[in-house]
């Protein structure tokens, strides 16, 4: 691993924009290289088996590209396939994830309150975060829920209007996420529509994104294996799909606030 080597990052498509941000935000002069699985979302309905295979592809495309770091920025993906991931990277580089993060955040910051989760189906039915609070021993209640339509919905634009208000606030009225005193937001699709959440509760629950938590998480770890780039200039980003989306590459405008040439890589050829 070389520290001026890329960062890969890779999803079913736009949610993981949310965590490239986040990463270029704090670590400016990192090479980011994306990978939008455009052609198989969402992953979110996808089996488990489905969803490793797909991310064996996009990481070893990424490995192919000299990446340091390969972060599955994608909730569904990283419950689903992280380990299996992580065992074909070996020592190739490092191998991280969405959920790990997010989950030291929630026990150092809730301790013994009730916390929400909303999340894909896979995701939720994984359990993944419910075992790994237990693992901690941190006391937090965990209280999840599949909310099926927000990825595909953000996926075609709909967010920030009134057709997504009311599947939004649909789904936060569900018995599940009463008397909640946070929520996750276990999908990086989800901080797209952050605002209107936050505005379903009115300050009275704290929202969590873990997008910047994700990429304090990645710093540390790039510090830790003394692999941070400390060049000085501007790092590059590169976006790649699988599939072309009109509403991909406008997203890809509306987070970096440039336009971004889409590459297109054919995840089975």
């Amino acid at each position: 691993m070389n520290s001026t080597s890329p960062i890969g990052l890779f999803d079913s498509g736009i949610g993981g924009l949310t965590v490239a941000k986040a990463v270029r935000n704090l670590l400016p002069n990192e090479d980011i290289i994306y990978f939008g699985d455009t052609a198989h979302l969402p992953y979110g309905d996808k089996s488990a088996t489905a969803i490793q295979s797909y991310s064996i592809k996009i990481a070893n495309f990424l490995l192919e590209h000299q990446c340091k770091a390969l972060l599955i920025a994608c909730n569904s993906a990283s419950a689903a396939a992280f380990d299996l991931v992580k065992m074909y990277v070996g020592s190739k580089a490092l191998t991280l994830n969405v959920i790990d993060p997010a989950v030291g955040y929630v026990c150092q910051h809730y301790s013994a309150q009730k916390v929400g989760l909303i999340g894909t189906v896979q995701t939720v039915n994984s359990g993944v975060y419910a075992r790994k609070i237990t693992e901690k021993s941190c006391g937090v209640a965990l209280s999840s829920l599949a909310t099926k339509l927000l990825v595909p919905m953000i996926e075609e634009g709909f967010f920030d209007n009134s057709i997504s208000e009311s599947i939004i606030n649909n789904y936060l009225n569900d018995p599940a996420l009463q008397n909640i005193q946070a929520l996750i937001l276990g999908c990086t699709h989800y901080p797209l529509i952050k605002t209107q959440i936050e505005a379903f509760y009115k300050g009275k629950v704290k929202v969590i994104d873990s997008s910047v938590v994700v990429a304090e998480d990645l710093k540390k770890h790039l510090e830790q294996q003394k692999i941070l780039n400390t060049k000085e200039k501007q790092g590059t980003l590169r976006v790649y799909v699988s599939d072309y989306t009109h509403s991909f590459e406008e997203s890809t405008k509306i987070f970096f606030g440039e336009s971004i040439k889409l590459e297109f890589h054919k995840l089975w050829e």
